[in-house]
């Protein structure tokens, strides 16, 4: 009999939750999800760069899927490596200098605008 009370109890306790939760705040009714949208943070995300002996890793992520530009340019300005990206979300891409000449490498990423830079240096 004990057991058939608590069970009620338990059941009891949580329709109350799920019915309460299920109303949500008062201030949210009738909002369309387009002006929750315009509320949220924007994030300005750089690319990661990741040097691992002679390789350098590159991580970008491209949430507004615009173009993006990576050089490879020598200390004396000439561009070695060129490509572009456009429409995807992550981009990867892996830099092997272990057999290039010795010179001091940068690495430009340019994304809607903004230029980010990473020196590697060959021996």
């Amino acid at each position: 009999m004990k057991s058939i009370m608590k069970n009620t109890v338990v059941v009891a306790l949580m329709f109350v939750t799920v019915a309460s939760m299920a109303n949500g705040p008062k201030g949210t009714f009738g909002k369309k999800a387009s002006e929750v949208e315009k509320n949220l943070i924007s994030v300005e995300l750089d690319p990661v760069f990741k040097k691992k002996g002679g390789k350098l890793f590159m991580n970008l992520l491209n949430l507004d899927l615009e173009k993006v530009t990576i050089k490879v340019i020598d200390s004396e300005g000439r561009v070695l490596y060129r490509e572009s990206y456009e429409g995807d979300l992550v981009i990867e891409k892996a830099f092997n200098f272990e057999n290039a000449f010795s010179n001091e490498y940068t690495v430009l990423v340019v994304d809607n605008n903004k230029t980010f830079k990473e020196k590697i240096e060959v021996k």
